[in-house]
């Protein structure tokens, strides 16, 4: 009896903590999880910061170590190398986590603690995983770098599942049956505002990335986005779908916007990527693209870190108080693949790939990337939309 009473104590406790206390006082005794998240968060920015320096002046500050001169003879394979080293430094370091902390429900849990204290600690594991990899042969970073093609793609489909759950959840919000009416004039607005932003999108990259009727490759992206989009509207609003118009108006900003990043990706050269021809030369303008782009990738990885709900096969009805409040494996699972994502785009996709100064993602290996990203992302939500039809015919077909 005075065991219990000792623990719910003790959970109370660190509840006032949790409520009551600074900020400050939260960081320091460790009570505060949603605050843990934006320390984590802090530290894949500046590790994403460290593999951009080793990528882009690696060359000159690490010339001298003898471990990294075994590249090739190829002068940006030393920064792709630099890329990796830090990368797998950060996804030690994350998987560690993943590792100590995956299983907690429960704030009161010794895990919790190491979530979201114990930062002292974690900060000198986290450097000492930074500085691990330099000293390893290159053809265990190499080996690395094939690995983490794996990780970064489990990262996008995460994400990709991610995105997809969250515009399903909020087309679940005004559905006709509940009659919120003011709500289905906003959805229509909505929906309405989405399409004429991804036709507007879908004709300025005709006229961007396809000027010239030789741009074959580039009519196909976009012609094929049209379609997928078309496709898509279809399925939802055949009549044993009923879906409505606001999922598939949101996922065609979404494929839209993918097709853009691909083509975007693509090398210069040509007359088929104006855009590319206009940034041949770093500027202010590219700087902004670049900060822009990293700050993308970390946001990507915290918003897709918490979003562990999405992937619980039993969905539990009410969460009690004392529970955690996202799951803290999945949030390191996450962020250890979103290193390996970060690395992919610093490189191109390939190691032996010569990346520019301030430039990510760029690459025809990055752009096959994305379009095949894109095309996954239209099966995966057209399968969301036609798996309860199909579990439904075959519970009926197996029923006597």
């Amino acid at each position: 009896m005075d065991i219990g009473e000792s623990s719910s104590s003790s959970s109370s406790g660190r509840h006032m903590v949790f409520k009551d206390s600074s900020w400050f006082s939260q960081f320091r005794n460790g009570s505060n999880p949603w605050m843990a998240r934006y320390v984590y968060a802090l530290i894949f920015l500046v590790a994403t910061l460290l593999a951009w320096a080793a990528r882009d002046y690696g060359l000159t500050v690490l010339s001298e170590m003898d471990r990294l001169k075994g590249c090739e003879g190829e002068k940006y394979c030393l920064g792709a190398e630099g890329v990796l080293r830090v990368s797998l430094g950060c996804f030690t370091f994350f998987i560690t986590m993943f590792f100590s902390t995956s299983g907690t429900s429960k704030l009161d849990h010794p895990r919790d603690s190491w979530h979201s204290g114990w930062w002292s600690v974690k900060i000198l594991m986290w450097i000492a995983f930074t500085i691990i990899p330099f000293l390893l042969p290159s053809e265990f970073i190499h080996l690395y770098g094939g690995v983490a093609h794996f990780g970064a793609g489990v990262f996008l489909l995460i994400q990709l599942i991610s995105i997809i759950s969250f515009i399903m959840w909020l087309n679940d919000l005004c559905q006709p049956d509940k009659g919120a009416e003011r709500c289905q004039i906003h959805v229509i607005l909505i929906a309405t505002t989405a399409y004429v932003v991804c036709l507007v999108g879908i004709i300025l990259m005709y006229i961007w990335y396809a000027p010239e009727p030789s741009c074959l490759l580039n009519i196909f992206f976009v012609t094929w986005t049209l379609v997928l989009l078309q496709f898509m509207t279809s399925v939802s609003l055949h009549p044993k779908v009923n879906a409505g118009i606001l999922t598939p108006g949101l996922m065609g900003l979404y494929v839209v916007f993918i097709c853009w990043c691909a083509i975007r990706s693509e090398p210069e050269g040509g007359n088929c990527n104006r855009k590319a021809e206009a940034t041949d030369k770093t500027d202010w303008l590219t700087i902004i693209s670049f900060v822009v782009a990293v700050l993308a990738i970390v946001i990507a990885t915290f918003s897709t870190g918490i979003d562990s709900k999405c992937f619980q096969f039993r969905k539990d009805g009410v969460q009690a108080e004392d529970d955690v409040p996202y799951g803290y494996g999945f949030f390191h699972f996450v962020f250890a693949t979103g290193a390996m994502y970060f690395a992919m785009l610093l490189i191109g996709w390939n190691t032996h790939h010569a990346m520019r100064k301030w430039t990510i993602d760029v690459g025809w290996t990055s752009t096959w990337v994305r379009i095949v990203n894109e095309w996954l992302a239209v099966c995966v939500y057209l399968w969301m939309l036609v798996a309860p039809l199909v579990w439904k015919n075959r519970q009926s077909a197996e029923s006597p």
